[in-house]
């Protein structure tokens, strides 16, 4: 064989070196949990609540329900949509 072919080969056998350590931080979304409460003067109520399930469970709003994730429970009047946009 000739030096140009044997240099390859050596060339080909090299391994990459893979770095390990410490991941670099990702920025996550903050938490939106302020969405959910309503303060009114020194009072703060929760807004969305499940009538099934109590005030600990929250309603998850779309277009045109709301949607309790824990007992399924789904309403579709138009007043509760409209009072939970607000």
């Amino acid at each position: 064989m000739t030096k140009e072919k044997k240099e390859k080969k050596e060339e080909k056998k090299e391994k990459k070196v893979v770095h390990k350590g410490k991941k670099p931080h990702k920025n996550k979304p903050t938490s939106k949990k302020y969405k959910f409460y309503k303060i009114e003067g020194d009072k703060v109520t929760r807004e969305r609540n499940c009538p099934r399930c109590g005030a600990g469970v929250f309603l998850m709003k779309t277009e045109n329900r709301l949607y309790c994730g824990k007992c399924h429970y789904t309403s579709f009047d138009k007043e509760e949509i409209e009072k939970a946009k607000k």
